[in-house]
């Protein structure tokens, strides 16, 4: 026969493990604490939606949990909780129940306000209806948003609820400043009544002018169409013709880039010109009075054609055959003619 001490070893710690496991998780779901703590209460005119065990935090951190609820002086709520740690509370502490979430569930979340820094509220003591502030009604709030919410959809309308809640929950400083704003520009417009009317009437004569142009405008817009249709049916070839105007700049200055040495070369030569000229200007007018007379004289030698006409006066020389050995001398005694003469 077997033994069954192992059976029974892995039946109890299986038996162990669970029970350690389900109080893990009532303690969880009973959101219960085993740390010291101090216990405080509160007065509210309306607590509706919180329960015992809510959170309850200080700049959205969970310091505590509520204890219990219970009617006080027959028309108040009063809140009993604890802070985790033995925490302490200012004398001037506030409470505020706020939403949680959009299923309803909250929280108190604590402050602290005007007053004193270091007097703090001695443990079983109560923050008073003045230093708090219920839940806001979202029945009431959205029964005015019912023509709006039903032409959203459920996630419209749960993204606008939350947007809602964050707003007018908790950003008390931020609604006040937005409302102030709005109250100093409604003032600013209000005297500026006759600014704003003179604007308006400008506006209504610039409207009329245009309606009395109401054919000129009809042309205007008419042929800025075509312009548009007509640029937009073209929009390829001018596309082309920005393509071949930057490739031209690109040539253009690849060609000036090559040219520069040699435009630098022509133009310190043009100053070596311009002193040479300079220093030569009495030859230089000399030429210039006389080029014209010169001129003339060139112009009759070639009246016959595109080429010179010269007469031989008299020549001196001797022409030879080097491979014959024969040297023959020109005849220069002959008389020199009359249109040689000087």
């Amino acid at each position: 026969m077997r033994s069954i001490r192992p059976s029974l070893t892995k039946l109890i710690v299986f038996i162990v493990v669970t029970l350690a496991a389900t109080g893990l998780l009532a303690v969880t779901i009973a959101n219960t604490a085993f740390t010291p703590a101090t216990h405080y209460a509160a007065r509210f005119t309306d607590v509706t939606g919180l329960n015992e065990g809510d959170d309850v935090r200080i700049a959205g951190v969970k310091v505590g949990q509520v204890d219990s609820i219970r009617i006080a002086d027959r028309s108040q709520a009063e809140v009993r909780f604890s802070l985790f740690d033995k925490r302490k509370l200012p004398a001037t502490a506030t409470a505020a129940v706020r939403y949680r979430n959009l299923i309803g569930q909250r929280y108190i979340a604590l402050g602290q306000g005007p007053g004193p820094v270091n007097a703090t509220l001695p443990e079983g003591g109560t923050i008073p209806l003045r230093q708090t502030r219920p839940a806001l009604n979202l029945t009431v709030l959205f029964n005015g948003f019912k023509p709006l919410l039903r032409a959203l959809s459920p996630q419209d309308v749960n993204k606008l609820s939350q947007s809602i809640i964050e707003v007018l929950q908790g950003e008390g400083g931020t609604v006040k400043s937005l409302l102030a704003h709005i109250a100093s520009l409604t003032s600013t417009i209000a005297g500026r009544d006759e600014v704003i009317g003179q604007v308006i009437n400008n506006l209504n004569s610039a409207l009329d002018t245009i309606n009395a142009r109401g054919d000129e405008m009809s042309t205007v817009l008419t042929q800025t169409q075509e312009l548009v249709s007509g640029l937009a049916a073209d929009r390829r070839t001018i596309g082309d013709a920005i393509d071949g105007i930057g490739q031209l700049n690109q040539v253009t200055g690849g060609m000036l880039a090559e040219s520069r040495p040699a435009l630098r070369e022509d133009i310190a030569n043009l100053g070596a010109l311009s002193k040479n000229l300079d220093d030569s200007k009495a030859v230089v007018q000399h030429f210039v009075q006389f080029l014209p007379d010169k001129l003339n004289t060139i112009n009759r030698t070639a009246s016959y054609g595109g080429w010179f006409n010269y007469f031989l006066c008299r020549t001196t020389g001797e022409v030879g055959i080097s491979s014959l050995g024969m040297r023959l001398p020109l005849d220069n005694s002959q008389p020199m003619p009359a249109r040689c003469q000087p």
